[in-house]
């Protein structure tokens, strides 16, 4: 549809954007599994809010000054700026997910390189995809995420959720039973998008190396 950009629900109608451009859907209510790991992630998000709290003033203002060096690009494609709270709260929680401590103060300098993509086996029997160095490098975790199986006709998905955190010393692969603990037994035809990214123990973070695969 022409439209402006727009994100977000009124009534019984949600608008948002993909491929192609502004699209509206009728509204659905979301499933809530309530599952271990979106138990772990409130829990995280609660407890990095009352962490906020306890900040001192010129703790808050250095991630204020921070969130404006930052700029993101959101769902429709436009560039925002993060509050200081919004910062933090973002790069903890990246640091959580990780399994890395909490820091207080930003860290400026510049984030890590992008992982690099390595060696791929697609097989349901040999299941892997390697990113970057390995081991991981020392002060640093290695986060590998994909989308839940698709059909390999499939060629866009903004659906990702953490299979794997590879930490400091550890092989920096992703192996069948990373993806069959998530998602179940690998089947033939099977298409998973793929992607991983660098967070140090400062809370800076890599852009994403991304692939697709078909298991075979």
């Amino acid at each position: 549809m022409l439209d402006v950009p727009q994100s977000g629900s009124k009534a019984g109608t949600v608008s948002s954007r993909n491929r192609y451009g502004q699209y509206q859907r009728t509204r659905a209510t979301p499933v809530n599994p309530n599952s271990s790991t979106q138990q772990a992630a409130r829990n995280r998000l609660a407890a990095l809010s009352a962490a906020w709290r306890g900040l001192s003033d010129n703790q808050r203002a250095a991630w204020s000054s921070f969130a404006l060096t930052q700029p993101q690009t959101d769902s429709l494609c436009q560039t925002t700026t993060l509050t200081g709270y919004q910062t933090y709260i973002s790069v903890n929680a990246s640091l959580g997910a990780a399994g890395l401590s909490y820091v207080s103060i930003p860290d400026i300098t510049a984030p890590p390189s992008a992982p690099v993509l390595g060696a791929e086996t697609t097989t349901a029997a040999g299941f892997s995809v390697a990113f970057g160095a390995s081991p991981v490098p020392a002060n640093e975790s290695l986060i590998i995420e994909t989308s839940p199986p698709l059909s390999p006709g499939v060629s866009f998905n903004n659906d990702f959720r953490i299979v794997k955190v590879r930490a400091a010393a550890a092989a920096n692969t992703l192996v069948k039973s990373d993806m069959e603990v998530k998602w179940g037994t690998l089947v033939a035809g099977q298409k998973f998008f793929t992607r991983a990214s660098r967070v140090t123990s400062t809370g800076l973070r890599s852009a994403f190396t991304s692939t697709a695969v078909v298991v075979t």
